[in-house]
């Protein structure tokens, strides 16, 4: 995909992230050891949301809560910090800036 195919919003969201100094990346088609945060994070999901289920039947509420706890789970690759700490401590240096 290239940057001429994304929505307005998605590169609105690019620019703000390039504007802060955030370094993006995107993965080749067709290569999932790309995008190994990616993969697991959509296992993460499966524990949820089993494949075949019926996203009709999922409600705004399942979604938040599923959501909610991947986002407080613990990640060796954080060194044991959870996703949202992270980023409230990536929140606090970028006001304290």
């Amino acid at each position: 995909m290239s940057y001429s195919h994304l929505t307005l919003q998605e590169r609105y969201v690019i620019y703000h992230l390039v504007l802060y100094g955030l370094t993006i990346y995107f993965a080749d088609p067709y290569a999932a050891w790309q995008r190994g945060l990616n993969e697991n994070t959509n296992d993460l999901l499966r524990q949820y949301f089993p494949k075949g289920m019926n996203f009709r039947k999922v409600t705004d509420k399942n979604l938040v809560l599923a959501v909610k706890k991947i986002n407080h789970r613990p990640r060796k690759c954080l060194d044991y910090q959870t996703p949202y700490e992270v980023y409230r401590q990536a929140l606090r240096g970028a006001v304290a800036t």
